[in-house]
């Protein structure tokens, strides 16, 4: 299984501090895969043109199929995570952050400010994240089923997923 994992950051890209949201997306998906991943990183600033490209370029030539972005999906003038996404996307899949912004606004009441989404771009699958670390696995757990069950759809392989992912 190819998976892409991009991080937006404009301070982590600068180095201003360390990345742990990328890091955290392969811990996460790695406990709920039962599958041999190769992981596709990119950590990069907030930049609608580059990201666009970047997502292209992990879903039509590296061929990922799934592909997750983590930050940038806030209302802040450089959150423009979704707007990129939305410009490569075939098919929107507005599910995924239906159920992010319900599952997180439990524990957070400001969740509903993200603005994420997620669709499908030839067979690849991808999905905006929030950009911090303790949502990302939140997120993912209530998501993993319908990742399963998409990426079966467009790929025509379904995953295998650990007992103890509770899926």
């Amino acid at each position: 299984m190819k998976i892409g994992r991009i991080t937006l950051s404009d301070r982590a890209s600068s180095g201003v501090y360390e990345d742990k949201s990328g890091p955290e997306i392969e811990r996460v998906v790695s406990s709920f895969f039962d599958e041999t991943i190769t992981w596709e990183r990119v950590l990069m600033a907030d930049d609608e043109k580059l990201l666009t490209a970047e997502l292209i370029l992990l879903c039509d030539t590296k061929n990922c199929q799934l592909v997750i972005t983590t930050g940038g999906t806030g209302p802040s003038a450089r959150d423009v995570t979704p707007e990129a996404t939305k410009k490569v996307l075939q098919k929107e899949l507005p599910g995924f952050g239906e159920a992010m912004r319900a599952a997180s606004f439990v524990k957070v009441k400001t969740a509903i400010l993200t603005r994420a989404v997620a669709g499908i771009r030839g067979q690849s699958l991808i999905i905006n994240l929030p950009g911090r670390p303790a949502a990302i696995e939140e997120c993912l757990k209530i998501l993993v089923p319908a990742i399963a069950e998409c990426l079966d759809h467009i790929c025509g392989q379904r995953p295998k997923l650990r007992k103890a992912a509770g899926c």
